[in-house]
C-alpha cells in the first residue's frame, strides 16, 4: 500500500518573449524543476519570440513535493544561457485544479533571493528558568543548499535572530551540505509576539553575502507545546520584495495535472481485474456487457486516458488482442459506411493508438529511424507547392548559378521519391520484426472488416482499416513530430519540418490506397503519383504478409521474444569506477556503450560488440546525481551497488545532457524499486583524498548527507507495466461515473425484468453490472480503511513548511488512539473490509520491516509502529 503522486506536464508554447540576441530574436527552451531539481529540458526552438514546443511528460514523484517551476531560457553558443523568466506552480495550486491547470501564465523575473533550495536540521525547545524562560535553538546541519560561488558550492553560515539579538554560526567553506552542531540561547520575555528567524547565508569576502533561505518559528506556540521539536525544515525564500517583471517577459501556455493515488496491494484489485478479463473473454454478447457500458459512460475528454489504462491492464493480463478485437466488433456493429470506419475518436481508435505506442514503438524506431536520420542530416530544400517555392532560400554553390523554380520542383520530387521508396522498402522487409501481438491484432482487424464489408466493391476496405492505424495514426504522426516519438532529441528546423510534412502527406496518400479524394485535395502532389501507386502495391503485399500469422507462429514468436530481455535503456556513456584513493578527474572517464535490462547493466565497446555485465539490478542500492563540482559536469550520476561479496561499490557514469541523465536515473530506479536495503541517504560528492567533497566528513563509510530520490522517475514508452496502478486508475474512473452506471443498471433491470441494485454487502449480485457495482463498493471500503489506519500528525504550527519531524510520545499516543477508533468503526460497518485490511497491513508490514532494518527512511520506525498497532487491533477484532 503506497501513496503515489504523478505530474502530467504539457509545455505547449510561449508568446511575446523578449529578445535576448543581437539579431532581435531568441533561441528559447524550457527547464522544468521540481523543488529546484532539474528533471526536464525541452528542445530549443531557434530564432523566434513565439516558440511552439508541444512536448508532453509524465513524472512520478513523492507526495511530499512542494512546487514545480518552468524556466524559459535563451540558448547561447558562446556564453552562458540567459534566463528569460519563470512560472512557478505550487502543490496547493495544482491540488485546487482537479482536472489540471490549463492556460497562459505570465513569466516573472527570476530573483536570486527567491531561488532558494534545501533543508536545515534544527532542534528547538523552551527551557524553564528562575527569572524567565530561555529559548534554545540548535543548528545541526543543512543539505542541498543552492551553490552561489563559481566553484559550484557555497560557504554557508547560519544567522539566528530573535527580538533584536543576532547570533551566527561558523562558516563552512566550499560545501552545500554543511554540518555545524552549534547551539544558541535567547531569553524570552513575557507577552512578546516575536518570532525566531533562522537564516542561511553564503559568505563572500569581497561582495555582499548571498541569501540561501530562511525558516520562521512561532515561539509562542513552541512555548505552549512544551516539547522539544526536532526535524528537517525546508528553507523558504525572501518574499518581502514586490514581484517585478510580470507581464513584460511574455507568457507560457501550460497544461499541468497533479494526480495522487493510494495504490492498494494486488489482492484488493483482483475482483475488478478478474471481472473485466472475464467480460473480454466472453466477447461481444448481451446488452449488459461491461466494455460497451464503460465506453458509453466515458466522456470524450477522458477517453484517451481510459483507453490507455484499459489497454495496459489487458496487455499485462495477456488479453490485449482479445480486448481490441472486442472493440473492433463494437465499432463495426454501429458503422454502416465503409468510408467512415475508425475515423472517429472512439474507444477502439484511442485504444489502438495507445496499443501501437506501447507494443510497437521499438518496431517503429527500427523501420523509421534511419529514414528520419537521413532527412535531418541532408537538410535539403524540398518543396512541391509552386506557390511556396523561394529560390533565394536555396542559394548557390560555388560558381554554379541558382536553380530555377522548375529545377527546384524536380529536385524536390526526386528527394521525396527517394525517401518514400526507402520507407516503403524498409516496411516491406519488416514483417518478421513486427511484434507477434501487433501482427495478431491486425489479423483480427483485417478479418473482422472483411466479414463486415464483403464483396469486390469493398476489396480495399480491410487494407485501409489496417493503414488507418498503421500509417495515419502511427507512422505519419511520427514523421511529422519525430521528437515526440523519441526518434530525435531536438525539433526539426523550418526546412527539415517542411520535408517531413511532405513525406507524411505522401505516406497518407499511400495509406489511403491512392484514393481520388486524396489526389483532388493537393494537385501539386502529382509528381509523386508513380511512386505512390507503386507504394500502394507494396503496402498491400506487406499487409497481406503481416496478417498471415497462425496461432502456432504467434506463440513461437512470443516465446522467442520472452527469452530475450529487451533493453529498458541503452546508449553511450562515460564511466569511471572508484579505485582506491587519489583524485578523480574528468579525463579518467572511458567511453562505452551501456545497456540496461531487468537482468543486468552491461557494457561493450560498441553496440554490436560482446557485452560484459557490470551490475545486477538486484544489487543496486541507489542511483543518484553527483554534484557538478565533483567532475566539472552537471550530468554525472552514481550507481551505488554491492558486488558478489557484498561489499559496497560505486560506479560514476557521465551523460551528455540533463534529459539523458534523468532518463538513465529513471530506468535504474525502476529496475531496483523493489530491492531490499535501498539507501535512504547518500553522498552527492566523491571521496577525494581523506574526506567527502560534499560534507567534508572523513569517515568513508558515513551514511550520507543528502536524501535519496528513488521515487522520482520519468514515464517512458518502454516502462514495465504497473498492474496495480492501472487497476487503481480504472477504479478511479469507474468511481467517477458510478451514478451513471447505477442508472444504466436500473434501465437494464427494467428491460429484462431481473436484477437489482446491490444495497447490502452480503448480497450476491445477479448480473455483471451489479457485480461491478459491488466490486467498486468493496474497493471503496478498502480505501476508507487504509486512510483510517494511516492518520497524519497534521501540519506543524511552528513553521511555515516542514519536511520531516520527529513526533513526541504524546503525538504517537494520539495517533494510535485514532487508529484504534477508526478500525473499530470500520469493523462494525464491514467485517469483510476489516479482513481485507488485515491482508493489506500484513503485506505492508513486511515492506516496512525491511525498510526500517535497512535504515531507508527516518519515517520508517514511526509508520511501522502505527501499522503494527493497527494490525494487532484488526487481528483482535477478527477473533
Amino acid at each position: 500500500m503506497a501513496k503515489r503522486s504523478s505530474l502530467s506536464i504539457r509545455i505547449v508554447e510561449g508568446k511575446n518573449l523578449p529578445a535576448k540576441d543581437i539579431s532581435g530574436s531568441s533561441d528559447p527552451y524550457c527547464i522544468v524543476k521540481v523543488d529546484n531539481e532539474p528533471i526536464i529540458r525541452t528542445a530549443t526552438v531557434w530564432k523566434t519570440l513565439c516558440p511552439f514546443w508541444g512536448e508532453e511528460y509524465q513524472v512520478h514523484l513523492p507526495p511530499t513535493f512542494h512546487a514545480v517551476a518552468f524556466y524559459v531560457m535563451d540558448e547561447d553558443a558562446l556564453s552562458r544561457d540567459d534566463v528569460i523568466g519563470k512560472v512557478c506552480l505550487t502543490r496547493d495550486t495544482l491540488a485546487a485544479h482537479p482536472k489540471g491547470f490549463t492556460g497562459w501564465a505570465h513569466l516573472t523575473e527570476v530573483d536570486p533571493d527567491e531561488e532558494v533550495q534545501g533543508e536545515i536540521h534544527l532542534r528547538l525547545e523552551v527551557l524553564p528558568g528562575s527569572r524567565a524562560c530561555r529559548l534554545r535553538c540548535s543548528v545541526l546541519e543543512a543539505r542541498d543548499l543552492a551553490p552561489k560561488d563559481r566553484n559550484g558550492a557555497s560557504d554557508p553560515f547560519v544567522r539566528v535572530r530573535y527580538n533584536g539579538r543576532i547570533q551566527e554560526t561558523s562558516v563552512v567553506k566550499k560545501s552545500c551540505y554543511p554540518r555545524w552542531n552549534e547551539t544558541f540561547e535567547f531569553e524570552l520575555e513575557e507577552g512578546t509576539t516575536e518570532v525566531l528567524y533562522v537564516e542561511a547565508w553564503d559568505w563572500d569576502l569581497v561582495s555582499r553575502n548571498d541569501f540561501l533561505g530562511k525558516v520562521v518559528v512561532n515561539v509562542q506556540r513552541l512555548r505552549e507545546a512544551r516539547t522539544e521539536e526536532e526535524g528537517w525544515f525546508r528553507l523558504q525564500p525572501d518574499q518581502s520584495k514586490s514581484r517585478r517583471g510580470e507581464g513584460n517577459l511574455g507568457s507560457l501556455q501550460l497544461e499541468v495535472r497533479l494526480r495522487d493515488e493510494m495504490v492498494l496491494p494486488s489482492s484488493c484489485y483482483q475482483p475488478l481485474v478478474q471481472l473485466l478479463c472475464r467480460e473480454v473473454k466472453l466477447g461481444a454478447q448481451g446488452p449488459g456487457q461491461l466494455i460497451p457500458v464503460i465506453e458509453e459512460t466515458t466522456s470524450t475528454e477522458c477517453r484517451q486516458e481510459v483507453a490507455t489504462n484499459l489497454l495496459k491492464l489487458f496487455l499485462g493480463q495477456g488479453l490485449a488482442k482479445e480486448f481490441l478485437d472486442l472493440l473492433f466488433q463494437l465499432e463495426l456493429g454501429r458503422t454502416s459506411e465503409a468510408n467512415t470506419l475508425f475515423r472517429s475518436n472512439s474507444l477502439a481508435s484511442k485504444s489502438m493508438e495507445s496499443f501501437l505506442k506501447v507494443a510497437g514503438m521499438r518496431y517503429l524506431h527500427g523501420v523509421l529511424g534511419p529514414i528520419i536520420d537521413r532527412v535531418f542530416e541532408e537538410k535539403k530544400y524540398v518543396e512541391l507547392d509552386p506557390s511556396k517555392v523561394e529560390v533565394k532560400d536555396v542559394g548557390c554553390s560555388g560558381l554554379h548559378r541558382p536553380p530555377t523554380e522548375a529545377e527546384l520542383l524536380e529536385q524536390s520530387a526526386q528527394a521525396l521519391r527517394a525517401h518514400l521508396g526507402a520507407l516503403l522498402s524498409a516496411l516491406s522487409r519488416s514483417v518478421r520484426a513486427c511484434p507477434a501481438v501487433v501482427r495478431a491484432t491486425f489479423r483480427q482487424l483485417f478479418r473482422r472488416v472483411r466479414e463486415r464489408f464483403p464483396g469486390a466493391q469493398h476489396e480495399n476496405v480491410p487494407f485501409i482499416a489496417v493503414t488507418s492505424f498503421l500509417c495515419l495514426r502511427f507512422i505519419s504522426p511520427a514523421i511529422m513530430s519525430p521528437k515526440l516519438f523519441h526518434l530525435r532529441e531536438r525539433h526539426a528546423d523550418a526546412r527539415t519540418s517542411r520535408t517531413l510534412l511532405l513525406l507524411a502527406k505522401a505516406v497518407q496518400n499511400v495509406g489511403n490506397m491512392d484514393a481520388p479524394a486524396s489526389r483532388a485535395k493537393e494537385a501539386w502532389m502529382e509528381p509523386l503519383q508513380p511512386t505512390v501507386r507503386q507504394g500502394v502495391a507494396q503496402l498491400k503485399d506487406f499487409i497481406t504478409r503481416l496478417v498471415d500469422i497462425g496461432e502456432k507462429e504467434e506463440l513461437d514468436l512470443q516465446r522467442t521474444l520472452s527469452l530475450q530481455a529487451p533493453p529498458m535503456k541503452e546508449g553511450t556513456l562515460l564511466i569511471h569506477r572508484t579505485k582506491g584513493k587519489g583524485p578523480l578527474l574528468s579525463s579518467s572517464f572511458k567511453k562505452l556503450h551501456f545497456s540496461l535490462t531487468t537482468e543486468a547493466l552491461s557494457f561493450a565497446k560498441t553496440p554490436s560488440s560482446k557485452k560484459s555485465a557490470l551490475i545486477k539490478p538486484a544489487n543496486i542500492r541507489a542511483a543518484e546525481k553527483v554534484e557538478e563540482r565533483s567532475f566539472g559536469s552537471s550530468h554525472v550520476m552514481q550507481v551505488i551497488y554491492t558486488d558478489e561479496a557484498g561489499r559496497p561499490r560505486t560506479a560514476y557514469l557521465q551523460c551528455k545532457c540533463v534529459n539523458e541523465l534523468n532518463q538513465w536515473l529513471s530506468a535504474l530506479r525502476k529496475v531496483s524499486i523493489n530491492n531490499a536495503g535501498l539507501l535512504g541517504s547518500y553522498h552527492p560528492g566523491i571521496f577525494r583524498g581523506d574526506k567527502w567533497s560534499c560534507c567534508h566528513q572523513r569517515d568513508r563509510t558515513d551514511g550520507g548527507c543528502d536524501k535519496t530520490r528513488s521515487r522520482v522517475t520519468l514515464q517512458e514508452w518502454n516502462d514495465p507495466l504497473d498492474h496495480d496502478l492501472e487497476a487503481q486508475l480504472i477504479y478511479r474512473h469507474l468511481l467517477s461515473v458510478e451514478s451513471t452506471l447505477r442508472e444504466k443498471h436500473r434501465e437494464l433491470s427494467r428491460s429484462t425484468g431481473a436484477g437489482t441494485v446491490p444495497t447490502d454487502l452480503d448480497e450476491v449480485p445477479a448480473d455483471t453490472l451489479a457485480e461491478l457495482l459491488q466490486v467498486l463498493r468493496d474497493l471503496g471500503d478498502a480505501h476508507s480503511c487504509s486512510r483510517a489506519c494511516l492518520p497524519s500528525l497534521g501540519p506543524t504550527s511552528l513553521l511555515e513548511l516542514q519536511t520531516s519531524k520527529r513526533p513526541s510520545g504524546t503525538q504517537r499516543s494520539r495517533g494510535n488512539a485514532r487508529v484504534n477508533a477508526a478500525l473499530e468503526t470500520a469493523h462494525a460497518q464491514s467485517p469483510g473490509a476489516a479482513l481485507r485490511l488485515r491482508k493489506v497491513l500484513q503485506a505492508d508490514e513486511a515492506v516496512m520491516t525491511s525498510v526500517g532494518s535497512a535504515g531507508v527512511a527516518r519515517e520508517g520506525p514511526r509508520l511501522g509502529l502505527w501499522r503494527r498497532r493497527a494490525l494487532r487491533v484488526c487481528t483482535g477484532l477478527r477473533r
